[in-house]
């Protein structure tokens, strides 16, 4: 290894935080507290446990475990001993699971009693089951114990370093909400800059506090994991996202930073326990468009709302909303329509585009705020490519960018709107409708608690805008007043022709709604009555 450029990894945070910061508290986990000495001596136990019972460099261990500090050591334990991290996604069924752990190849799966209890055995027989201790610290007798599977380890202390920076670290898998999850692979390169960028944009310090409420499964939260350790802050781990628990430990634990889809900020600020901050608290906000008056809400508890913009590809967040200083002197309104967009490229990103849709080399639109286009995105925090999928690999990347299926506008200021999954789009009577805009018109109604839209099928229009509507308690509201609603702050061909009132929406693990379970059954239903 060279001296003059020895290869990135993260492992390199939690080694400096380790020897800079030793007793410092690094996290906390029920009433478990583990300092930067103990965090790094249980990633070192791990790595060592990992090759003493036979997981060579480049095998994968998969994790089904909820937001703990088994799932963060094994952020560092895992590419310590030189294999890749496969964190799964703890909502999917018993053959999903089996499925990645299959298409993974995993050696080996450690997990929460409860998770690994409603697996199908038979499924991973050819993998060792780990069952990692609860909040309590207690075991039901699931599988090997963790602390079994540890003492196999022997006492050798590994270094923090890695001999290809471009191997891969960890392989996360996208929804498949349309067919079979594809592997994402970053690398430890990618890793190291999408930490850097994190601790720049979220502003991370050795007095930070963040609260667990984004899964650890959800591209390794955002890069969190590490990014956290990177600036020797404290992990604050929560297992279930309610808002009395979040406001519990933001009070008691003094939290500075959370994470989380718009549903996260929503249970925040409309908790009954909630009430203005005494202390600064950023709140950083992805995965779908946050409505103005959410924006609104969170200011109003004296909260910072950051929104940021990526996908499973981009190792998370790729793009954020840069505040600038004159909005400051904006009516709350208009600057929270400003903080609603979806930002630039981050400092260890490239810079995003907008490109007219077809083949041959790409066209930007043009930057009005109007024009729309697909948006793409390339560089060192893009994903390796797909696990075992090169043709899905080289249609992901065509002209050398990364193609991210979503519609939106680039601003003359730099700063892109997403506008819909291309999915996604009503296209009513030949106009595109932007499924986002109509549902962040009819969240500005004090009415509406939740809201989704989608397209369902029309006679006379080819498909029309259909809303699904979750109330608050407080207000009622009626379906025309809803539609009036909407047709005084958009256009009116654009307003929903019907609205469904419903007690909840159909949400994946990270909070977005499962807009296809909607639409599938909008469209079965229309089938029906054709043909019926």
């Amino acid at each position: 290894m060279s001296g003059l450029n020895t290869p990135l990894t993260p492992l390199r945070f939690l080694e400096r935080a380790a020897e800079v910061y030793p007793s410092s508290i690094a996290i906390v986990d029920g009433d478990r507290r583990l300092t930067y000495t103990e965090f790094a001596s249980a990633a070192q136990r791990l790595a060592n446990a990992l090759i003493a019972h036979g997981v060579r460099r480049g095998e994968r261990v998969a994790y089904l475990a909820s937001n703990s500090a088994e799932l963060l050591i094994a952020h560092f334990g895992v590419p310590l001993a030189g294999a890749v991290l496969v964190a799964v996604n703890t909502r999917l069924s018993s053959e999903e699971v089996a499925w990645i752990c299959a298409h993974s190849q995993a050696r080996v799966l450690f997990g929460d009693a409860d998770l690994l209890q409603g697996l199908d055995t038979s499924s991973l027989s050819a993998l060792s089951t780990i069952e990692v201790p609860s909040q309590t610290g207690e075991y039901v007798g699931i599988g090997t114990s963790y602390e079994d599977f540890l003492a196999a380890g022997t006492g050798e202390e590994l270094p923090w370093e890695v001999g290809d920076e471009n191997s891969t670290i960890s392989i996360n898998y996208t929804s498949g909400t349309t067919g079979r999850p594809k592997g994402v692979m970053y690398t430890h390169r990618g890793a190291y800059l999408r930490t850097l960028g994190e601790v720049v944009h979220q502003g991370f310090g050795r007095s930070s506090r963040y609260l667990w409420t984004l899964p650890m499964f959800h591209c390794n939260g955002w890069c969190s994991t590490w990014a956290v350790t990177a600036a020797a802050g404290r992990h604050v781990c929560v297992r279930a996202v309610r808002g009395s628990e979040m406001w519990q430990l933001v009070d008691e634990e003094g939290i500075t930073h959370l994470s989380g889809a718009p549903i996260v900020a929503t249970t925040l600020a409309t908790a009954p326990e909630a009430h203005p901050l005494d202390r600064p608290l950023t709140v950083v906000t992805g995965g779908a468009p946050p409505s103005p008056s959410l924006i609104e809400k969170i200011s109003a508890l004296g909260a910072d709302l950051v929104q940021v913009y990526g996908l499973t590809e981009t190792y998370g967040p790729y793009a954020s909303c840069e505040v600038q200083e004159e909005w400051s002197r904006l009516p709350a309104a208009e600057r929270a329509a400003l903080q609603a967009r979806q930002g630039v490229g981050m400092l260890t990103s490239d810079r995003v585009r907008v490109v007219r849709q077809g083949t041959g080399p790409l066209e930007d639109v043009t930057a009005d705020g109007i024009e729309m286009g697909e948006i793409v995105m390339r560089g060192n925090t893009v994903m390796k490519g797909y696990l075992d999928d090169p043709v899905a690999t080289e249609e992901a990347f065509a002209a050398g960018w990364f193609h991210s299926g979503d519609l939106g506008v680039m601003y003359p200021d730099g700063h892109i709107r997403l506008l819909d999954r291309a999915k996604d789009v009503v296209i009513s009577g030949g106009e595109n409708i932007s499924t986002i805009e109509v549902e962040q018109a009819l969240d500005s109604h004090p009415a509406v608690a939740d809201v989704v839209v989608i397209g369902v099928p029309d006679d006379k229009w080819g498909e029309r805008p259909k809303a699904f509507v979750v109330l608050t308690a407080r207000i009622t509201v009626t379906e025309e007043e809803l539609i009036a609603h909407v047709k005084g702050k958009i256009a009116s061909y654009k307003a929903p022709r019907s609205v469904e009132f419903v007690d909840a929406l159909p949400r994946t693990s990270t909070g977005k709604v499962r807009k296809n379970e909607l639409r599938d059954a909008e469209w079965a239903s229309s089938a029906l009555r054709i043909n019926g």
